[in-house]
């Protein structure tokens, strides 16, 4: 039974490669993918691998409690703090006007709701929402990604939906999920106007076509040039994606 809950919000500042091994196909180390959804997460294990290894340093008893015991003694006690894996909330689409647009859709927002609902979150006061035809995306009244009355993602046009619910969400994700200096005072203020909540099957082909691909090579040390065999592709979340994860924590 768990004694408290929280939410810890991962905001990529730049392109972010959570791998999930070899792939056979066009990308060569894809990212982790849900295997229902093929929404993007980052997998517990490696999340809290990671909150491990930034405490490094600090209490060792603390951490001890808190992480577990080193791989050695595990079988002593589990540790206090159990992490959920990383969700995706909001994904930067590019945009014909106002450069990109943070896209989600009411799947992804009722699971936002009910994660943060089980982590004690009180003050989630809005209702997911979401376009009720697949040609229609809802943004908030004066956003800043519609002309002529579509909002075009890539090259898909989508007919605009104004409603004072993305508004609300929108306001409740600056406030409440942005880091607090003033490095991000711009991006709070920005995230209202360009937020997009699309239909469930284009928000999902977003996710898994819109993300970057990069190539990449390893030269030979003598030689300079590339060595053989050593040409791959690897996936990326983009900058400006905006993922969740619950952590509850027992005594």
């Amino acid at each position: 039974m768990f004694d408290k809950g929280a939410l810890l919000y991962l905001y990529a500042e730049t392109p972010v490669h959570a791998g999930s091994g070899t792939s056979l196909g066009i990308v060569d180390l894809p990212i982790q993918r849900e295997r229902t959804t093929g929404y993007p997460i980052v997998q517990a294990s490696g999340l809290k691998g990671c909150l491990r290894d930034v405490a490094q340093g600090q209490d060792a008893q603390k951490v001890k409690i808190v992480f577990g015991p080193e791989t050695n003694a595990a079988h002593e006690h589990a540790g206090a703090l159990s992490v959920g894996d990383a969700r995706i909330l909001l994904f930067p689409v590019r945009s014909l006007v106002g450069v990109f647009a943070w896209v989600t859709s009411k799947d992804v927002l009722a699971r936002f709701k009910r994660d943060a609902m089980l982590a004690g979150l009180q003050n989630v006061n809005w209702t997911e929402t979401g376009p009720t035809q697949d040609n229609t995306a809802l943004v908030a009244p004066g956003s800043a990604v519609v002309a002529n009355n579509r909002v075009v993602l890539e090259e898909f046009a989508f007919t605009v939906q104004e409603d004072p619910g993305v508004l609300a969400i929108g306001n409740w994700f600056s406030c409440n999920v942005f880091p607090e200096g003033d490095e991000y005072k711009y991006w709070k203020e920005a995230l209202p106007l360009r937020l997009v909540i699309l239909p469930e099957t284009a928000f999902r082909d977003f996710v898994q076509f819109s993300t970057e691909v990069i190539s990449r090579i390893r030269l030979d040390d003598e030689k300079k040039t590339v060595a053989p065999g050593a040409l791959w592709s690897e996936e990326h979340l983009p900058s400006d994606t905006l993922l969740y994860a619950t952590l509850f924590a027992s005594k």
